[in-house]
């Protein structure tokens, strides 16, 4: 239980120096508190009552519950480790059963993903059909797994219908607010554990929320990004609202096609392609 409360309040401090909300500062110092207040160990309240009975402990938000529910049935925190941008994604998915190195590397290089919380949505949402080797059979496996590590259990949506998302203009603005603010040198910095072996603080950061979705944005420091030079170009932006619909999507300079040039959003390029054929309508004379 004091590992639990230590990881919360690492998130707290991490998110206060990235100059977050300080109510959702607050919400994990808080949900610290009461987690070393509890009169027993939170796993014996889990493996007892389940995921549920997190939601019934006063300051406890389902999107710390879910935190907390995957530390005890993994031992890791993914959210914290984002926020530090140490962890390795590929080592991340592979301790999902079925998913090996390879189809690790495929989720990452297709749909540009690095969080749990993210492939949760690409499962539902059906982008992660679109990663070779991902049959209906193993979509289910993966979103079984999910449901018991997350904690949570999203009810399948009807056909054609797909779960709340930011909508793609909303992410692009994000995304060149992000990037006119790095390029400015408006933003906190931050030192990320990987592919940073002089501990410098490099990492630009912006957090702010629009339109009822709270994001922080920052540059891509994936492997692949280094490989590939784009780590100044790639912008990865996490999202979530206040009813704890979360995820992340990558907004990237398009190399080929039709809208080479332009900043699309990884796994929704069609309608970064309505978007702009949109806009360009409204500019005309």
């Amino acid at each position: 239980m004091p590992k639990i409360a230590s990881k919360l309040r690492e998130i707290a401090n991490l998110l206060d120096e990235q100059k977050a909300n300080p109510f959702r500062v607050n919400a994990y110092l808080n949900a610290a508190k009461t987690i070393e207040k509890m009169p027993e160990p939170v796993e014996d309240l889990l493996k007892r009552e389940g995921f549920p009975a997190l939601l019934d402990i006063p300051g406890i938000g389902e999107g710390i519950a879910r935190s907390v529910n995957e530390f005890v049935v993994t031992g890791r925190m993914s959210r914290l480790e984002s926020l530090q941008t140490g962890h390795d994604p590929v080592a991340l998915f592979e301790q999902i059963p079925g998913i090996g190195p390879r189809s690790a590397h495929r989720i990452i290089e297709t749909l540009h993903i690095d969080s749990l919380e993210a492939l949760e949505l690409a499962a539902h949402n059906g982008r992660l059909k679109q990663v070779p080797g991902f049959s209906t059979k193993k979509i289910d496996l993966v979103q079984t797994w999910l449901a018991h590590v997350l904690g949570y259990r999203r009810p399948r949506p009807e056909p054609q219908q797909a779960i709340a998302e930011p909508p793609v203009g909303l992410l692009l603005k994000i995304d060149e607010q992000y990037r006119k603010k790095a390029g400015a040198g408006e933003l906190p910095t931050i030192a990320p554990k990987r592919f940073n072996p002089g501990g410098e603080a490099w990492l630009p950061i912006m957090h702010t929320t629009r339109q009822g979705w709270h994001f922080s944005a920052l540059y891509s420091n994936t492997a692949r990004a280094h490989q590939l030079d784009r780590v100044q170009d790639w912008v990865v932006i996490f999202f979530y609202d206040d009813r704890h619909r979360e995820g992340q999507h990558t907004v990237v300079t398009e190399t080929r096609g039709p809208g080479t040039g332009q900043r699309v959003v990884r796994g929704r390029e069609k309608e970064c392609s309505d978007y702009y054929s949109a806009h360009a309508v409204k500019a005309m004379p």
